[in-house]
């Protein structure tokens, strides 16, 4: 299966003028019901996938293997282009190089690598993070690995929030040079931070997450941010949903009279069922299913 296009549509997004918000998805329903609303992209998160696939926090618990297949269903279920959140790249430089190669078989459109150290140090509360020097190996890593030249490769780094302004930029300066094709940045606070980061590096900027003051997507275009997160609402609503639906079952309610169920039309149009008639029809003879 060729992944190239969808490589290309994030790459545009990419080297446009605009600032797009993607839709948080998390699996083959989630990202086909983002692909039918117009999203240009799926932004599949580190906390979600965790979620997803564990049931457990973002705490560095989820293995690649089941990152990657869990890309592997969604790149199966839609064409929507996806960036994945490849948070450390699961252990030194050179797991980061087997990371990329895993994702780029998945079908993931882009990845992030961040400079976090993951999983927490023994003994150390908070945010912690690798050297520069260990962040620049990664990315170099991490492009050494790619096989398909399209794949979209992003440095990302918190370090704003942790270790101050002056070493987001630094460490932003080091991997442009590395040849990373966008910059991802995590706790900018202000306008006046995204500025300064704008001001100081050259290529485009996805942001995870802003304070409200930031939400402009016209202000934030003028930054180069091409990409802004908005965080992982979908999942919840879907959590809420379910609780709320086995609460009531619980408690004997008909599931006739329960309330907020997709529709049958949604639902069908979620499985594909129009084209999997369709191919029955063709493959097996069947006309009327």
């Amino acid at each position: 299966m060729s992944f190239r296009k969808r490589r290309e549509a994030l790459r545009a997004i990419l080297n446009g003028s605009a600032c797009v918000r993607p839709g948080s998805v998390y699996d083959a329903t989630s990202i086909r019901i983002a692909e039918d609303l117009g999203f240009e992209l799926g932004m599949f998160g580190g906390s979600v996938a965790s979620l997803a696939v564990l049931g457990d926090p973002d705490i560095a618990l989820i293995t690649l293997t089941e990152l990657a297949e869990q890309m592997r269903r969604m790149s199966r279920a839609s064409a929507l282009p996806v960036l994945v959140d490849a948070d450390h790249g699961y252990g030194n430089a050179l797991n980061v190089r087997r990371t990329v190669q895993e994702l780029e078989a998945a079908g993931a459109a882009g990845l992030t690598i961040e400079d976090t150290l993951l999983p927490s140090a023994f003994g150390q509360a908070g945010t912690q993070l690798i050297s520069l020097e260990e962040g620049v190996g990664k990315m170099k890593a991490a492009l050494d690995g790619r096989g398909d030249p399209s794949l979209v490769v992003m440095g990302r780094t918190g370090a704003a929030s942790v270790t101050g302004l002056d070493d987001a930029i630094a460490r932003a300066k080091a991997y442009e040079t590395t040849g990373v094709d966008a910059l991802f940045f995590t706790g900018i606070k202000s306008r006046g931070e995204l500025e300064a980061i704008s001001a100081a590096t050259t290529l485009p900027i996805v942001l995870g997450g802003a304070p409200e003051e930031m939400t402009a997507l016209d202000y934030l275009r003028g930054q180069r941010v091409r990409v802004a997160l908005q965080g992982h609402a979908p999942f919840a609503a879907a959590t809420q949903a379910v609780y709320q639906t086995l609460k009531a079952l619980r408690e004997g309610t008909s599931p006739k009279n329960l309330n907020g169920l997709a529709s049958a039309e949604l639902t069908s149009r979620a499985m594909r069922d129009a084209d999997v008639k369709a191919r029955t029809g063709e493959f097996l003879g069947l006309k009327n299913r």
